[in-house]
């Protein structure tokens, strides 16, 4: 999968963050808040991350990544190309450097949904995203609008100016095509839920052997 980079330097050196990548794969889908830090081992890439209700065993917040590669070979690729560009952002002195990808072509992509039901919540479901089979996207959801369904980025607060996605269709075409593979997949997901239910019930509610219905070997109450 190719893939443009772009980096743009952090000036705080007091922070442990020296730069920003945004990354588009495939010239149609782009990540951004990509993280290139230093550490005591040397410089090391952090993927954009989330804030989740677990703590760990100090107490503290624990965060869990909403994009990153799910290949081994993938992941060495990318990061040793972002951290190439950070080098020469160093050796140039630059505020920001790019690196375009050769020959761009949209991405193959599947997607997966959790639907569910929350009282008060107009969230029904959860979905992933894998492109080319290399780069894994979460916490895009399936949200109940006055409009109809529709789906929804990872995003995060950007202070008083609202929310902004993390990662995201560039394209008008590839993000109609995801929006309606998220969607078809919702409401696929959710009729299977509604089948097995369904099934399950009928397993457990059956007659005996005097014709009289009995739900889990219990006979039913008739009032």
């Amino acid at each position: 999968m190719e893939y443009s980079i772009q980096l743009n330097a952090v000036n705080n050196p007091e922070k442990s963050v020296r730069a920003f990548a945004t990354l588009v794969f495939g010239g149609s889908f782009k990540v951004t808040n990509v993280a290139i830090l230093e550490g005591k081992k040397g410089n090391f890439i952090s993927m954009p991350s989330f804030r989740t209700k677990e703590r760990d065993e100090y107490n503290n917040p624990v965060y869990k990544d909403v994009c990153n590669p799910i290949t081994k070979e993938f992941r060495e690729e990318l990061y040793e190309d972002i951290l190439e560009l950070y080098e020469e952002m160093e050796q140039t002195g630059r505020a920001e450097v790019k690196r375009e990808a050769d020959d761009p072509e949209e991405p193959d992509f599947v997607v997966r949904v959790t639907p569910f039901e929350r009282e008060g919540s107009n969230l029904v479901g959860l979905a992933s995203i894998v492109l080319d089979d290399s780069f894994s996207v979460g916490n895009v959801s399936v949200v109940e609008g006055k409009k109809g369904l529709f789906v929804a980025m990872p995003s995060y607060k950007a202070g008083n100016s609202g929310y902004r996605d993390v990662c995201f269709p560039v394209t008008k075409e590839f993000r109609e095509k995801v929006n309606q593979a998220v969607l078809d997949a919702y409401q696929q997901a959710k009729e299977q839920a509604m089948q097995e239910g369904q099934e399950r019930v009928s397993q457990q509610i059956r007659g005996d052997e005097r014709g009289f219905m009995q739900y889990d070997g219990e006979p039913l109450p008739f009032w």
